[in-house]
């Protein structure tokens, strides 16, 4: 196909070299109507050319394309290709979108896209039925409008979302789903809910099985290790070639009360569905209680230290706050070697605050370091019972911060030590 401009070119010559051969053979003026009459026509042509493409552009239909003429019918054939290619790409992004549509309505969970500004852009069937949206009437309109959960509204501005939200479905109140967020780029965000109903039940039945095991042996236990230790303090009852059996069954007594009185904290608090006091407190003096307890539990074999920073403090319930920190003081005393150091510290870092133990101990792999939640998990498991551990200790710590919205950082190199933290958000700090 040859170039528009290479047409006109032509034709310019072609004109030029017409005239000139009529003014040399007739006259000038001869030359200069043939000149005209031929510029005047060209120009109608392209006029003409002018006036099809404005009215086709009011009504733009692939199959009514004018054919046009001269330099328009490259044109239209030019704008022809144009369009069918265009509509051959609006075809394949419409199926695309259609495959799209059905694999995303497909998934059981409910995916939503929402805006910088946590407006709904997009959502699937199952999380108009989870959430209680209806995209065609809620599209461009806040979720905090339609979700109205103070804890969720509270999650979604807090901008942190490395643990999902669980959140009671709008249409069924016995039913729970697990929200996730996750950043897409800096403008835009995923939400994805899922109905884990099943599965608190199903920890709901675990919860009150262990419970209930657990209240029912408290009281056996308590009622043999009474037994035991009346007959171990009675002069003459227990034959010295036994006494060393009946020290062992003393203790392992003392260890099964220390695992039921544990079981049976975990469960309270996992079954704890209300929020957390939100009581003022006095940390520095909290940290030097819990140096204090160390010392103690140490009895001189340890160096421990603290710093605490006396403007800072926190809000929450004191007596779950206490025993989750002191876990994690306890157990550097505990797994620390006689004659390592141990540093208590309270400090801001980054708008949050962090309650930290350091110690310098054998320190632990980082295979081990993620399940160190884990019920009953030991990383030693011989070395775990000499200290007298139960292995839900940090599990309980763990439950204990997530009611206060914080996390359990762990940082550990063997033969270096490690370092337990408690980070708690800017929310949960209170300064004098």
């Amino acid at each position: 196909m040859i170039d528009v401009r290479w047409k006109a070119f032509f034709f310019v010559c072609s004109l030029s070299i017409i005239s000139l051969f009529a003014w040399l053979t007739s006259s000038a003026f001869i030359a200069l109507i043939i000149f005209t009459s031929c510029l005047l026509a060209y120009l109608a042509i392209q006029v003409s050319g002018l006036y099809q493409l404005q009215s086709w552009l009011k009504n733009p239909a692939l199959e009514e394309i004018p054919e046009g003429f001269g330099l328009w019918e490259d044109v239209f054939n030019a704008i022809l290709k144009y369009e069918r290619s265009n509509k051959l790409k609006k075809n394949e992004l419409n199926a695309a979108l259609e495959r799209f549509n059905t694999v995303a309505n497909a998934i059981p969970d409910g995916l939503v896209i929402l805006s910088a500004s946590n407006e709904i852009e997009w959502c699937t069937a199952n999380a108009e039925y989870q959430l209680g949206l209806n995209l065609s009437t809620d599209k461009n309109i806040p979720i905090v409008n339609l979700v109205r959960n103070s804890n969720f509204i509270a999650y979604l501005y807090n901008e942190i979302y490395d643990d999902p939200f669980k959140l009671k479905d709008a249409r069924n109140t016995d039913a729970i789903l697990e929200i996730w967020l996750i950043q897409l780029g800096s403008k835009q965000k995923l939400l994805i809910s899922r109905d884990i109903t099943q599965l608190e039940k199903v920890d709901a039945m675990r919860r009150d099985f262990i419970a209930n095991v657990s209240h029912e042996l408290r009281t056996p236990l308590t009622v043999v290790g009474g037994f035991i230790e009346t007959l171990s303090d009675m002069e003459g009852a227990v034959p010295e070639s036994l006494r060393s059996y009946f020290d062992m069954m003393q203790d392992q007594t003392t260890r099964m009360r220390h695992l039921i009185e544990d079981l049976l904290t975990l469960s309270h608090i996992e079954s704890n569905t209300q929020p957390p006091e939100d009581n003022p407190i006095e940390m520095s003096s909290l940290v030097n209680m819990l140096l204090n307890d160390a010392k103690a539990l140490s009895r001189g074999k340890h160096q421990i230290s603290a710093d605490a920073d006396t403007n800072l403090n926190l809000s929450g319930a004191v007596d779950e706050l206490q025993s989750a920190l002191g876990n994690l003081v306890s157990n550097a005393v505990r797994y620390t070697p006689q004659g390592g150091e141990i540093h208590i510290s309270w400090q801001l870092h980054n708008k949050q605050a962090v309650f930290s133990v350091t110690d310098n101990g054998i320190g632990i792999e980082q295979q081990h370091i993620d399940r160190l939640t884990e019920r009953f998990y030991r990383v030693d498991r011989g070395r775990s019972r000499d200290t007298g551990g139960t292995g839900l200790g940090l599990s309980i710590v763990k439950h204990i911060l997530t009611r206060h919205q914080a996390k359990l950082e762990i940082k550990s190199q063997i033969g270096a030590g490690s370092t337990f933290s408690a980070v708690f958000p800017e929310a949960r700090i209170l300064k004098k």
